[in-house]
């Protein structure tokens, strides 16, 4: 997979995003979703056509190659999985999203595997203890935690932020 830089992710990510919510992806719809000037997302499209990450239609539709599309999935599971990691430590909604945002951009994949088999482990027990326990869904409702994925959590990104700290 070709290097990329934070900037060049976080735009093929939003026309992922974007795409999965709207029929066709324009320019002033990436633009609008970043808060950016049009004239700086066209300079940007303009990269990620040159390094074949995006295809754009004489229309300005805009689309992305099977290279894009790998980034974008790539960054995308990272967020989704950070995010719900960092509320599951009680972070609320918008924090968890931006810090995720921040840390899928400078995870290692080996790292972010590592989380990832981690959290589906503790999901299996949740479910076989889930199985086992009926009761165990009305305690999961007084708690907004699970104590090993927050255990997990919490020293990862103790660790993780004293060593990124700006």
């Amino acid at each position: 997979m070709l290097k990329t830089n934070e900037s060049a992710e976080n735009y093929l990510e939003t026309i992922l995003v974007l795409s999965q919510k709207k029929p066709v992806v324009r320019g002033v719809d990436i633009a609008e979703e970043l808060g950016f000037k049009k004239s700086s997302v066209s300079v940007a499209m303009k990269n990620l056509r040159e390094k074949e990450q995006i295809r754009v239609t004489p229309e300005g539709y805009i689309y992305l190659t099977d290279s894009g599309r790998a980034i974008a999935e790539m960054i995308y599971e990272r967020h989704q999985l950070l995010s719900r990691g960092l509320m599951s430590l009680g972070v609320d909604e918008q924090t968890a999203t931006e810090d995720a945002c921040r840390i899928e951009h400078v995870i290692s994949q080996e790292s972010f595997e590592a989380i990832k088999r981690h959290l589906h482990m503790t999901d299996r027990k949740i479910n076989m203890t889930k199985k086992t326990l009926p009761e165990f869904s009305s305690l999961r409702q007084r708690f907004s935690f699970r104590p090993k994925v927050s255990h997990f959590f919490a020293g990862a990104f103790r660790v993780f932020f004293l060593q990124h700290k700006s």
